[in-house]
């Protein structure tokens, strides 16, 4: 995450500030916020794996956490032993935000991108009633194989090599005939995963130049000394195929009011995933925006294209938070559990 560059692009108007939580398994996890300097915050933003700085400019105050073994925390670099450990370090620090006295008033949504959306929607999973709305950029809410196959007859054998069962499993790039994993292929991931978890044999891919347009953003990406930037291990690798299976499978329990956006020229995070979570969503409130030609980072496209995904995410929180004022969600579970 940016924390260092949007610190200092917007310093002047947000009050930024860092601190440190330990998490259950008894790892450092920095976290950080930013607030308004001279507002009493409207709602707090929870950001999952992206920025939402600019919220703050609208009222908002915006918390985020890196995972165990990512950007400033603690842990083996890149490895996730267990992805529902990711999701409970967030929601774990996330309501330990909402639980403040001057914070219990006020409404809590959910920010997530790319894999962060996953976090989101299992974070909300956990807790289906805490949550006030959640907005979405570019979720991986399907599983898709990685490579466009010259022979679809021989799909399946070179299962032999790892890594190619992993970029075949999980590396979501575009795809022929939209082809989702073979059973077999998730197995043998799974296997491989069991008996070298730790193994970092799956390539990484420098694919900024193919998910981002705009050349100040991956100049800072690139340049940002706490992304990780070496190979997967296997156990990562899996645990991230495990969660979007999950969410894929179970997008029926999404219950929250949410806004998904998505570029229709995505090629790491299939838009039909997001099409899906609207369709099969039980929520009341959803809100589906596609952009034709926009890539996987939106907030990496054309200047002006960003200030339109940026206007339309605003558009619907603006509209959310001056709603009637609905019981909170620590009433609403108090009356569940009377119930």
């Amino acid at each position: 995450m940016f924390y260092d560059f949007l610190q200092a692009q917007y310093r002047d108007n947000i009050k930024y500030e860092e601190d440190f939580v330990v998490n259950s398994r008894g790892n450092r996890l920095f976290t950080c916020r930013w607030t308004p300097k001279a507002l009493e915050p409207r709602a707090l933003i929870f950001i999952c794996h992206d920025t939402a700085a600019r919220l703050v400019h609208s009222g908002f105050a915006v918390y985020g956490i890196d995972h165990e073994g990512h950007g400033k925390s603690s842990g083996s670099r890149g490895y996730i032993s267990n992805f529902n450990d990711v999701v409970k370090d967030c929601s774990d620090h996330f309501k330990s935000v909402c639980e403040k006295q001057e914070n219990r008033s006020k409404k809590r949504f959910l920010y997530g991108f790319s894999m962060g959306g996953t976090v989101v929607l299992q974070v909300h999973r956990k807790d289906p009633l805490y949550w006030d709305g959640a907005v979405l950029l570019a979720p991986m809410c399907k599983v898709l194989a990685s490579i466009k196959f010259h022979n679809r007859k021989n799909t399946f054998l070179p299962l032999v090599s790892s890594s190619y069962v992993y970029t075949l499993c999980v590396t979501l790039y575009q795809i022929f005939d939209d082809m989702r994993p073979h059973p077999i292929v998730v197995s043998a991931l799974k296997m491989i995963g069991t008996v070298a978890p730790s193994w970092r044999v799956i390539p990484a891919t420098d694919m900024i130049d193919k998910v981002c347009k705009d050349p100040q953003f991956k100049k800072e990406i690139r340049s940002n000394p706490y992304m990780y930037k070496g190979n997967l291990a296997l156990q990562t690798g899996r645990e991230l195929l495990t969660a979007s299976l999950d969410i894929e499978k179970n997008l029926h329990e999404v219950s929250l009011p949410f806004l998904v956006l998505h570029g229709t020229d995505d090629i790491v995070a299939d838009p039909y995933g997001s099409k899906l979570l609207y369709e099969r969503a039980s929520s009341r409130d959803k809100t589906l925006k596609l952009y034709p030609g926009m890539w996987h980072v939106l907030m990496g496209e054309r200047p002006e294209d960003v200030e339109r995904v940026f206007s339309d995410v605003m558009s619907w929180l603006e509209d959310r938070v001056a709603a009637v004022q609905l019981p909170t969600p620590a009433e609403r579970q108090s009356v569940m559990r009377q119930q």
